[in-house]
Parts: C-alpha cells; structure tokens; sequence
C-alpha cells in the first residue's frame, strides 16, 4: 500500500498548482500589478470624458483605450506577431495592389517594432514577403493581376474571383506556419532601454507616409508614367514632413557646400545649404539617401533582365518552351505541370513579376489553347507562380526591394545591429505563402483541381489597359 502523503507533501503540491494556475506568458515591468494600469487609466479617462466633461463619443473612448498602454515584454507578443504581420501585409498589399510597395512600408515601420519586441527577423522578413506575395496574386489593381487577366483574355473580375480558392488554402496554412514557426524560433536580444527609446520615438504621424505610397499608385494606376507618379508621391510627402512637422527641408535634402565657398556663404541662409569644411562637402538627406540605397538595386535588376531578354531574343527560351511542348506536355495533367514549371523558371531567370508574366504568357495561352484550358485557369497558374517565386529567390526584386530598406535600419537607429539585418539567402525557406501557392497550384495541375475547360466558363469581357 502507499504511503498517506504528509501535510508538507500537500502545501508544496498546492504551492505548485497555484503557481502554474498564475503561470503567465505576458510579464510587466513592475509586476502582476502593473498589469491592472491599462483598465485602471482607462477608466479614469472615461470618467473624466463622460462624467466631468460631459463629452458623449464612444469612438473618444476607444481612443482612450488605445492610449492606456503600457511596454509589455514577453514571448507571448513575439510569438505572434510573424503570423499577425502576414496577414497585415496580405491586407495591405491586396488593397493597394503592390507587394513590393508593401514590402517597402512593412520592413520600415513594421519589422523594426517586431525585432524590438523579441520576434526573429528572419521570419519576420519571411512573414512580411509572403504578405506581399498573397496580395500581389490576389489583388483585382495588381500590375501581375492585369497582365495575368489580359495575356489570356480573360476578365480581371472573373480571374480574381476563380483565383481566391487556391490563395486562401496556401494562406490559412502559412498563417499556421507562422504560428508555429514563431513559437520555437527566437529573436534577438534587445535591451529593456533600447525598447523604451524605440517606443519613446516612435511617431504615429509616420503613418501618414502611407499617403504617398497611396498616390504613387493611384497615379500609376490610372496609366500615368511611373516617373510622373514618383514624383507627385515625392512633392506628397514632402508636403506632409514639413505640414506635420515630422521634418524640416534640410532632413530631406541638403547640399554641403565648402565654407571657403564665398557664395556660398551669402547662400547659407537657405534651409537646404549648409557649410562644411572643404573635405566633407557632398549632398545629405532622406531623398538622396533613399536614392542612393535603390542605385545597386536598379543595376542587379536591369542586368538581370538584360540577361534574360538575351535568351528571349537569341531564341534559347523559345527552344525550351518548345521542347517541353513537344515532348512533355502531351496531356492535360502534363501540360499543366509544364504550365506550372515553366512558370517558375521564367521567374526563377527573370526575377520581376510582371517581366516574367510578359515573356512567358504567350506560351502558356499556346500550352493552354492546345488542351482547350479554360483562361481563368491558364491566368492564374501564369500569375500565381510568377507571383510567389519573386518574393523567394533571394535575387528577386521583391526581396531585394525589402534588403535595401532593412539595411538602412541601423542608420535610423542606435539599437539596431547589423546582427538584426536579415540576409536575403536566409530567409528563402521561411516565405511560406509563395512556397505554398506554388505546391498548391503543383498539386492541382496533377490532380485537377480547379481545372476548367473553354466550355466550361467563358470570359464575358476582357479587360484592356
């Protein structure tokens, strides 16, 4: 028989229960009873508003909680914030129609809050491109949607909606990555003071350089050039630094000229001229910075597709594409796979979306046309492939376009260390979505899922821009 536990046995077992029952994932500087602070402020406030001001506003209140807030630090918080930080960049890069645009505005305002909170920058960054990779493929403005739509005349509304079925399932699984993935991958160290210099800093007014992004866009959208659209997003935001006080011309632009300049020392007066010594002239601020950092990324990417547009003129693409033509696709099934394949090699060799969707969607309407492939389907095996792979390889543009940015973190801030600056050829195997989107488009061209002949649906309209 066993033995009676003694009443000592019994305190610590209780002890033991209790304290697993208090176990919690979120800590507060100051301890369990700072954890009251937010609800406590927030009904002084409400008091204040409501009783002594007598201002009836839910949406003030709301306002109020938000407010209340505290530093939290905990694994709770980083654990979720790759998963959290996908579908916000999903979100965003569907609503504006531009992944790499996403990309830009995450990895500036999002990905340095993420590190500060203990989340691993290499899943993050991972979480912020597949982000954008879900809202490149399934947004009805995207330059690949249009092009996808267009190339195999089909409508850009029948497409988007044909499309959602194989977008979703590749997102609920990577959001379950993502959930999995940031519970055993930790961050980076940061100290308790630089959290609080982060967060001490931090301005919501920067949320405003959204609008720019927005009209950048909006302008090219509406068949503007793209130079004509940059520059109206510049003089935006231009506006909006010095409106809002968020900075003044000289942190913008500003010309050093040498002090032993005399005219330029009649000039000094004027916000963007300032001397230096003779040895440290040059041009200074964000718009030349920004420039500066894009300059190696606009060479990697015109060569790469000069390269490529080698191959396309000298007749060694055509060559394969007929290769796989006559000696692959020789059925339905094989004829997608071809579709699907081909499609990442063009990507894989290109590397900018739409470049690829443009020298690869003749053959695929060719492939497509021979098996009576409706073009809904052939549209978006064309857009989601190239879509998903150019937010992978870790020379493609829509990862380079996020490198540039986190490189010029440390400049930005103190804390941040070249340690937390993610490497392009390490975050390849964590972009769940594009890997999935492209198994997923892999498993339907075997199997048949969601495939549709000509007979089966016929485009109403195709949409031309």
């Amino acid at each position: 028989m066993s033995e009676e536990p003694t009443d000592t046995e019994v305190q610590e077992e209780l002890a033991q229960s209790a304290a697993a029952r208090d176990q919690s994932d979120i800590e507060f500087h100051g301890g369990k009873w700072v954890s009251g602070l937010p609800i406590a402020l927030f009904v002084i406030w409400a008091i204040v508003q409501s009783g002594v001001l007598r201002v009836s506003d839910t949406t003030g209140l709301v306002a109020g909680m938000l407010d209340c807030r505290v530093v939290v630090r905990g694994r709770g918080s980083a654990s979720l914030f790759p998963a959290v930080t996908f579908i916000l960049a999903g979100l965003l890069a569907t609503g504006i129609g531009t992944g790499y645009g996403t990309t830009v505005a995450f990895t500036t305002l999002v990905f340095p809050a993420g590190v500060v909170l203990g989340a691993n920058p290499i899943l993050l960054f991972g979480a912020i491109l597949s982000g954008a990779a879900f809202g490149d493929n399934l947004a009805p403005v995207s330059d690949t949607t249009i092009v996808s739509a267009v190339t195999q005349e089909s409508d850009i509304g029948g497409v988007v909606a044909s499309r959602f079925k194989y977008a979703i399932v590749a997102a609920v699984l990577a959001f379950v990555g993502y959930l999995a993935a940031g519970s055993v991958m930790s961050g980076i160290s940061v100290s308790q003071s630089a959290q609080d210099l982060f967060v001490s800093n931090s301005n919501p007014f920067g949320l405003v350089h959204l609008v720019s992004m927005f009209v950048v866009i909006g302008t090219a959208v509406r068949g503007r050039h793209i130079i004509e659209a940059i520059s109206w997003g510049l003089i935006v935001a231009v506006v909006l630094n010095l409106g809002l006080g968020l900075a003044s011309l000289s942190d913008m632009l500003v010309f050093q000229v040498s002090e032993q300049f005399g005219l330029a020392q009649s000039l000094s007066w004027i916000p963007v001229i300032e001397l230096v010594a003779p040895a440290e002239t040059g041009v200074a601020g964000s718009i030349y910075t920004g420039a500066a950092g894009f300059f190696p990324l606009a060479i990697l990417v015109l060569l790469i597709v000069a390269g490529s547009r080698i191959m396309i003129r000298g007749g060694g693409f055509e060559a394969l594409q007929n290769w796989l033509l006559d000696n692959v696709a020789t059925s339905v099934r094989r004829a997608e796979t071809v579709m699907v394949v081909g499609t990442a090699i063009a990507n894989a060799m290109i590397t900018i979306n739409t470049a690829a969707e443009i020298a690869i969607a003749p053959y695929i309407a060719r492939i497509g046309e021979k098996f009576n492939i409706n073009g809904y389907r052939r549209a978006n095996i064309l857009d989601a492939n190239t879509t998903a792979l150019g937010y992978i390889f870790p020379w493609a543009g829509g990862v380079l376009v996020g490198y540039a940015q986190i490189q010029s973190l440390p400049q930005e801030f103190d804390w941040f260390t070249q340690e937390m600056v993610v490497n392009p050829i390490d975050v390849w195997p964590f972009v769940f979505h594009g890997w999935l989107l492209f198994a997923v488009f892999l498993v339907a061209a075997l199997t048949g899922f969601g495939l549709e002949y000509v007979s089966d649906r016929e485009s109403t309209e195709v949409t031309r821009v």
